[in-house]
């Protein structure tokens, strides 16, 4: 295991990881870099590290979105795998608004997503440009990811690229005001699109595709019992399955991490699906999990870290080692720790 970033050297702290490959087998460890304290909102960056030897060391940060006092964060990465552009899908708010004024709509002014890429493997990156048309105006908080994007393979909707996300909804007076969604964009990231909604009760989420082209949304969940939420789409991401509870998914009202690994072995007819999350009521034992039946059971776990740990993203990287990026230790750090194939 090591540790990517630290806590006080360079930042305050640093939360939120996300973990690709890029087409040339770079991999990129993205993280808010919060400045002067651990909190959610203020003095946030996004930045990122590059590896160019599957992990074993690591280039200096680099700061793909700074904007002064304000906040930048909640990385959902993407790689267009035919042009081989990096996309970052994230989000901005005012550095004084804390989510509970956003929530409310007391804020200076709402979340809102912004998109960046990078056509030189991550080393920089274009100015961010914000994306409207991806909110309604009656939704108040917004978060893409965080952790992976994904684009599609299968069928007629291969090559569509697929950006897990959610709001809180102010028309909300019934159910909580939490929803996920989804945005996707079928020309290769020029435009994008407003997907479904699921919900309510979940937000934070990751999703994959399954075998038969259908995705799969794996959602945070706040129905009081400890469990993820999952839904399902068969038309791209644009309506859900009213979400179900996965009795084999215990949560501590947390983030997880998600990804589809065709290269299992033996290979497995759906797709073997990779999750991790705290596997407990509190945020610690982060877990890996395995199905090799689309999500619908889970078969096998591995003990990635015993003690305290939350947010994790997870890549399938070029030697098939599985990297998991993930926080730890109170988020003291944010570390890499890699499996062999023979583990899973």
């Amino acid at each position: 295991m090591l540790d990517i970033y630290q806590s006080g050297q360079g930042a305050h702290t640093y939360r939120i990881p996300a973990l690709i490959v890029s087409n040339a087998g770079t991999l990129l460890a993205f993280v808010e870099a919060r400045r002067s304290g651990s909190g959610d909102t203020g003095d946030i960056d996004l930045v990122v590290r590059r590896s160019t030897d599957g992990g074993d060391s690591w280039g200096e940060i680099i700061t793909v979105w700074d904007d002064g006092i304000n906040t930048c964060g909640n990385p959902a990465p993407v790689v267009d795998q035919k042009t081989g552009r990096i996309w970052l899908p994230m989000t901005w708010n005012h550095g004084s608004d804390h989510e509970r004024d956003i929530i409310s709509g007391t804020s200076h002014e709402p979340r809102r997503p912004y998109i960046t890429y990078s056509d030189d493997d991550g080393q920089t990156w274009s100015q961010a440009r914000e994306l409207p048309e991806l909110r309604q105006p009656h939704w108040g908080w917004y978060a893409t990811g965080p952790g992976n994007a994904i684009q599609m393979t299968e069928g007629k909707f291969a090559g569509r690229i697929v950006v897990p996300a959610n709001h809180s909804d102010t028309q909300s007076d019934k159910d909580h005001y939490y929803r996920s969604h989804v945005f996707y964009s079928d020309d290769g990231g020029m435009s994008w699109n407003l997907g479904g909604t699921a919900g309510p009760a979940t937000n934070e989420s990751t999703v994959v595709e399954l075998s038969d082209g259908s995705l799969l949304l794996n959602m945070r969940s706040y129905a009081g019992v400890h469990r993820r939420a999952v839904s399902i789409s068969t038309d791209g991401g644009e309506s859900w399955s009213t979400p179900v509870l996965d009795e084999g998914l215990i949560e501590p009202v947390c983030q997880a991490s998600m990804v589809r690994d065709d290269r299992s072995k033996p290979p497995s007819k759906n797709g073997r699906l990779l999750f991790a999350n705290p596997a407990s009521t509190k945020r610690e034992r982060l877990t890996l999990r395995v199905s090799s039946d689309g999500g619908m059971s889970w078969d096998k776990e591995i003990l990635v870290y015993p003690g305290s740990a939350a947010y994790s993203s997870i890549a399938v990287l070029p030697d098939d080692r599985i990297g998991i990026l993930f926080e730890r230790d109170g988020y003291q750090r944010v570390s890499l720790k890699c499996l062999p194939i023979d583990s899973r």
